[in-house]
């Protein structure tokens, strides 16, 4: 379990294997993450106490996002969209990252076949 110091608080790693991530964050009033996006996982914020601010940026339509989000609420956020977020008090919250496998994978060429 690594602690990490932030300029808006703390986060500390509970958990992590290659497709799922679970962090505490203490994030101080005021706080704020950087906007960035994550490529092929997904982001959610549970919090447990406190107050925050989720804004998404939403890549597959024209939409700015805004979600208030209180004690025992919970956000997600897609692969690939940008986001931030922003503490309105003095917030402990859980951070849950996750890779889906897609099941319709698949491109093909052909349809198959037998030879007779």
């Amino acid at each position: 379990m690594k602690t990490q110091g932030k300029v808006w608080g703390l986060t500390q790693e509970i958990f992590k294997n290659s497709n799922f991530e679970l962090h505490r964050i203490e994030a101080k009033k005021g706080g704020f993450c950087s906007k960035h996006q994550h490529v092929h996982k997904f982001n959610a914020f549970y919090v447990e106490k406190g107050k925050m601010k989720i804004t998404i940026y939403a890549t597959d339509y024209d939409l700015i996002d805004e979600t208030i989000i209180n004690t025992g609420d919970l956000s997600i956020v897609k692969p690939g969209d940008f986001h931030k977020f922003e503490a309105l008090e003095d917030t402990i919250c859980y951070e849950i990252y996750w890779a889906e496998l897609n099941h319709n994978d698949i491109e093909r060429e052909d349809v198959g076949g037998l030879k007779q």
